[in-house]
């Protein structure tokens, strides 16, 4: 006898809510955000569009448990609780900058979904408990956990626009380049291979370092 949670031959897989959010990221992988759609993903799993309505009544819905599912590779900050704070936090936003590079237009599907899923609260949770624990009070602690993940998230969200292969006009160093030489802009000309570069990395360390030394502030006028 077959086990029920086992597709018999010929005949696809039984539909769930946790193998339809998997499907639906591995489209996103292969064909962007763009090309996702309910009627695309039912295809995939071999259904008619109206069964994926029995779990996701909208592809907001959809969209949102896939935040909630790409939230689940990020792991606690390092370092002992009572440890040094900004590093913990630091940690925290780079493992959602990773769990979001992770998958193609990761930070378009994140941006705006408010998932209340065990991952995004735990992820929310773990960051306020390690500005709390740091001195801040409750609303500081809130308002820093927000700033830090919208920074993530805009960050990557750029990043990811800027490489992204198939978009109709991607971002070209050059066409920033012959736009600055043609006109009068000796500051811009002075930070070009900055401004032009495509070190994100380094970019979204600089930005977070700021977004720290200013909470570092924030902390010691409390």
């Amino acid at each position: 006898m077959s086990n029920p949670s086992t597709p018999t031959r010929g005949r696809p897989a039984r539909l769930d809510r946790a193998r339809t959010v998997e499907t639906a990221l591995d489209l996103l992988d292969k064909a962007g955000l763009d090309a996702l759609t309910m009627r695309r993903l039912a295809d995939a799993m071999g259904v008619q569009a109206g069964a994926l309505y029995r779990y996701f009544a909208t592809k907001q819905d959809l969209l949102t448990a896939m935040a909630e599912r790409m939230l689940s590779d990020v792991s606690a900050p390092r370092g002992p609780v009572g440890g040094d704070w900004s590093e913990r936090l630091a940690d925290l936003a780079g493992a959602m900058r990773t769990a979001l590079l992770a998958h193609r237009d990761g930070a378009r599907v994140f941006a705006g979904t408010h998932s209340t899923g065990a991952h995004t609260l735990h992820f929310a949770d773990t960051a306020i408990g390690v500005l709390r624990e740091a001195g801040f009070d409750d609303a500081d602690a809130a308002r820093a956990l927000m700033a830090v993940a919208n920074f993530t998230v805009g960050h990557t969200l750029e990043e990811q626009a800027a490489l992204e292969p198939d978009a109709e006009a991607p971002a070209d160093p050059g066409r920033l380049r012959d736009a600055v030489a043609a006109g009068s802009y000796p500051h811009l000309t002075a930070t070009l291979p900055v401004l032009t570069s495509t070190d994100f990395t380094a970019h979204f360390e600089f930005g977070l370092r700021l977004l720290i030394e200013g909470l570092h502030a924030l902390r010691q006028q409390r």
